[in-house]
């Protein structure tokens, strides 16, 4: 009777460790970066028109230079982020 119990009890652990690991998994933030798609997915294209070679800080730094050559949709999308949202 004590193995049952014991086996039980083992086998709820198991059952439930799975779902603990899962809850431990962040999501992705909606904002994102620009790489990571999220709110600034609409910056993808003008990343690879104007800033293809560069990675990380480059990468910011160019698109900032290249601000006034962005669609429309990306300058949204860089304010939205700056204010926060």
């Amino acid at each position: 009777m004590k193995i049952n119990k014991m086996l039980t009890m083992a086998a709820l652990l198991a059952m439930t460790a799975g779902t603990a690991f899962a809850q431990g998994t962040p999501t992705p933030p909606a904002g994102g970066g620009m790489a990571a798609g999220g709110g600034m997915a609409a910056c993808r294209d003008d990343m690879q028109k104007f800033c293809a070679d560069k990675t990380g800080p480059d990468r910011r730094t160019c698109m900032e230079a290249n601000k006034d050559k962005l669609s429309d949709a990306c300058k949204s999308a860089r304010a939205a982020r700056a204010a926060g949202q």
